[in-house]
C-alpha cells in the first residue's frame, strides 16, 4: 500500500473546516441530546451541530427551518412506514415531501422544536435518518423491481440490508469518512438506477455461467464510474465493500473537499492498485470481471405498469418533478393495502410504485383517487424526468427548476405528442448537478441567462446525448446560457425530429445512436435547433429546416456547414443555390454569385442579417467561406 500512503502524504498539507469540525465530538453525543437540542431552540443550536453534526441525522438547518432526509435502502418501504411518513409530513412538514433521486423521501419545513418528535416517530416504524448526508455512506440505491420484474436476475435487497446492518448507526462508520459516498447495486438486465453513477457501483455480470456482479468505483458529477475489473459473487459483496470502505476511510483525502471524493484517490493512484490495497485488507482475492450485463432502460420503457414474474401488476404513479405530499402518500400506502401487498417502491426517477396488484384488481387500482390524479402525467416528458431542487428550499440553486422542468413538459406535451416513446430529461439547478442532467436524453443545468434586450433571466445550458444502456456515457453541451423561455423551443426541434424519425418504440437514447449523434455533429445540431428557433419563433416564418436521415458530410463540420447552407438558400427563396455541388465545390461551368443581400431580396421576409449569414455559409469561393458553425451562432444572436 506504498502508493496509497505516498498518495495521502502529498495531500496530507492540511485539513479542511470541516474535518476540525468533526474532532469536536462523537456525532452520537449530538444525537443523544436532540430533545434538549429541540427544547432550545434556535438560540442554543451551536454552530458546530447546524453546520455539521445534524446532518450526520439527516438534518439540514435551512435557518428558519430543517430539512430531514429519510433513508429508505433500496427504496422498498412497507404499507406501516409510508403511513407512517405521510403523518409526519402532515403534522410537522407543511403535507410536503419530496421524492429523491437516492429513492429516499425528503421533509421540509420542519420546526427546530419537532425534530426529536419527528425522528422518533420515524424509528417506531423501524426508519431511520442516519447517514443520509455529511461524511458518510447514503442511501443505497437497486432497481425498484428487484425480485419483481421478469429481468430481475439477482434480488439485492437481502444485500442492501446486510450492508446497512453493517453500515448504519456504527460507531466506525458515522462520519468516519472522508467525504459522502454513494453505492449503487443492480441485479437486472435493466438499468433503472443511475447503476454507473454512483462512488461504488455493483452491476448484474455473468461469469464462467456464474451470475454475480463488476463492479465500477469512482464516478461523481459529470463523471461516470470505471471498470475495476472485479467480478464478485453475492456473498463476496459485503467483505469487498468493508474493504473499499476501509481503504477509503484510511488513504482518502482530508484537504480540499471539492477534491476528496473516491474519485481523485484513484486518480491518483491508479483502479489497479486501490483493487490491490482492497483484497489485502479484505484478506482475499477476487475475481476478473464478467460479462456486464446490463442490457436496456428501465424495464417498465414507457409503461406506467409492468407484469411481475409473480403474474402480478406493478402500478407505477408519476410525480412531476418528485414533488408530493403526505397525504397523496398515505393515500398510496392505503391502495397499496387494499389492493396489493401494502409495500411501495420509490424510483430513482423520483416516482413510486404500488406493487404485486392482482390482476383482477388492477382496473380498480387504476380507477382509485389518487392515481386518477397523477395519471395525467404519464407522458414522455414526465414519465422520466428528474428535478433537484432549486432555489425554492436550496441555497446553492440558480433557478427554481421543479417549476421550470414541470412547465417545459407541459409545453412539449402541448406541442409535441408522441406515443410509445422514451424521453429523459433531468434538470439541475446549478453546477453540483444532483439532477444527474450529465447522463439525461437531454439534460438542463441552471445557469443565468440574458434576454433580447439583455435582461439578466433564468436560463439553462443544454446537455444531449447522455447515455445509461449497457455502458454509462456524459452528455455533451449543445447550448450555453439559454433564457428557459428560448430553450423550450430547441428541445422542441430536437422532440419533432425524434417523432419524425423514430422508429416503433424506438427510445430517445436509441435514436440518438442511429440517427443523431451517427450522423451530425454537436455543432450542427446547436445551429439545426438555433436556425429554427429563428426562423420560425423569433421570425415567424412557418419555414422549418429539417434534418436528413442520410446525409452525405460525414459529421465533418466544413461539409454539414456547407450543406446547411443550401438547404436554407433553398428553404427560404424557392431557387437552388447552385445547379450542382461536387463535396465542397459548387458546379463554376456556370457561376452562380449572390450578394449579401440576395436572400433578402428574394424574399423580403428574410432580415440582412441572415440573408449575410447564408451568403457566408455558401460562398462560391469555399476558402470564403464561414468555417465553424460557432462563429455563425454568435451572429445568429443579433436577429
Amino acid at each position: 500500500m506504498t502508493i496509497l500512503k505516498k498518495a495521502l502524504e502529498a495531500r496530507s498539507k492540511k485539513i479542511n473546516k470541516v474535518e476540525t469540525t468533526k474532532a469536536i465530538k462523537d456525532p452520537m453525543e449530538v444525537y443523544d441530546k436532540l430533545e434538549a437540542i429541540a427544547e432550545a431552540g434556535y438560540e442554543g443550536l451551536s454552530k458546530e451541530d447546524s453546520s455539521y453534526f445534524l446532518k450526520c441525522f439527516g438534518l439540514f438547518d435551512k435557518g428558519e427551518d430543517f430539512m430531514l432526509r429519510v433513508r429508505v435502502p433500496a427504496g422498498q418501504l412497507s404499507q406501516r412506514q409510508a403511513q407512517r411518513i405521510g403523518e409526519v409530513a402532515q403534522k410537522y412538514a407543511n403535507d410536503y415531501i419530496d421524492l429523491s433521486t437516492r429513492m429516499q423521501i425528503v421533509l421540509r419545513y420542519i420546526q427546530i422544536e419537532n425534530i426529536a418528535k419527528v425522528l422518533n416517530a420515524l424509528k417506531e416504524v423501524g426508519l431511520t435518518t442516519f447517514q443520509t448526508a455529511a461524511d458518510n455512506t447514503r442511501n443505497t440505491v437497486a432497481d425498484p423491481l428487484d425480485g419483481l420484474a421478469y429481468d430481475s436476475i439477482i434480488p439485492t435487497q437481502p444485500i442492501v440490508e446486510s450492508l446497512e446492518q453493517m453500515l448504519i448507526k456504527n460507531p466506525e462508520w458515522l462520519s468516519t469518512l472522508p467525504r459522502k459516498f454513494n453505492t449503487g447495486i443492480l441485479g437486472s438486465l435493466s438499468n433503472s438506477c443511475n447503476i454507473f453513477g454512483h462512488d461504488c457501483c455493483f452491476v448484474l455480470a455473468q461469469k464462467e455461467g456464474m451470475f454475480g456482479f463488476n463492479v465500477y468505483l469512482g464516478a461523481r458529477v459529470g463523471v461516470q464510474a470505471k471498470d475495476a475489473n472485479v467480478f464478485l459473487t453475492q456473498e463476496e459483496v459485503l467483505p469487498f465493500y468493508e474493504a473499499l470502505l476501509t481503504i477509503f476511510k484510511t488513504y482518502g483525502y482530508r484537504d480540499n473537499r471539492n477534491k476528496n471524493r473516491l474519485h481523485f484517490l484513484l486518480q491518483d493512484v491508479g483502479m489497479v492498485n486501490l483493487i490491490a490495497a482492497v483484497e489485502k485488507e479484505a484478506n482475499q482475492c477476487f475475481k476478473s470481471a464478467g460479462i456486464t450485463m446490463v442490457q436496456s432502460q428501465d424495464i417498465a420503457l414507457g409503461s406506467n405498469k409492468v407484469l411481475g414474474r409473480n403474474g402480478k401488476m406493478n402500478h407505477k404513479l408519476i410525480v412531476p418533478s418528485g414533488i408530493f405530499s403526505g397525504t397523496d402518500l398515505i393515500s398510496c400506502a392505503n391502495e397499496a393495502q387494499t389492493f396489493g401487498d401494502g409495500n411501495l417502491r420509490l424510483t430513482y426517477d423520483q416516482n413510486l410504485f404500488i406493487v404485486n396488484v392482482p390482476l383482477e384488481a388492477s382496473e380498480a387500482l387504476q380507477k382509485s383517487e389518487v392515481v386518477t390524479k397523477y395519471e395525467t402525467f404519464n407522458t414522455p416528458y414526465f414519465a422520466d424526468m428528474i428535478a433537484c431542487a432549486g432555489t425554492h428550499t436550496c441555497s446553492f440553486g440558480v433557478i427554481p427548476n421543479k417549476p421550470d422542468a414541470i412547465e417545459m413538459a407541459h409545453f412539449l406535451n402541448s406541442e409535441i405528442a408522441i406515443d410509445n416513446a422514451v424521453v429523459r430529461m433531468n434538470w439541475s439547478a446549478c453546477p453540483k448537478g444532483c439532477g444527474v442532467h450529465g447522463i439525461a436524453d437531454i439534460g438542463f443545468e441552471g445557469c443565468k441567462a440574458k434576454d433580447s434586450e439583455g435582461n439578466r433571466v433564468d436560463g439553462v445550458h443544454i446537455f444531449i446525448g447522455g447515455k445509461i444502456t449497457r455502458e454509462a456515457k456524459e452528455a455533451h453541451t449543445l447550448h450555453k446560457a439559454l433564457p428557459i423561455d428560448e430553450a423550450k423551443y430547441h428541445v422542441k426541434y430536437l422532440l419533432k425530429t425524434y417523432a419524425n424519425h423514430k422508429l416503433r418504440a424506438e427510445t430517445y437514447e436509441a435514436f440518438d445512436d442511429r440517427f443523431l449523434s451517427k450522423n451530425y455533429s454537436f455543432q450542427a445540431l446547436a445551429f439545426f435547433t438555433k436556425i429554427n428557433y429563428i426562423l420560425n419563433d423569433v421570425l415567424d416564418l412557418e419555414k422549418e429546416f429539417t434534418l436528413s436521415a442520410e446525409p452525405k458530410s460525414g459529421k465533418r463540420e466544413e461539409y454539414e456547414l456547407f450543406t446547411f447552407g443550401l438547404q436554407l438558400f433553398k428553404l427560404l427563396t424557392g431557387e437552388k443555390r447552385f445547379d450542382s455541388v461536387l463535396g465542397l465545390n459548387a458546379n463554376m461551368l456556370k457561376p452562380t454569385s449572390i450578394k449579401r443581400d440576395t436572400v433578402s431580396r428574394l424574399n423580403p421576409k428574410v432580415p440582412a442579417k441572415l440573408s449575410e449569414i447564408i451568403y457566408n455559409m455558401t460562398h462560391e469561393n469555399k476558402n470564403e467561406r464561414a468555417a465553424v458553425f460557432s462563429e455563425l451562432l454568435v451572429a445568429l444572436k443579433e436577429i
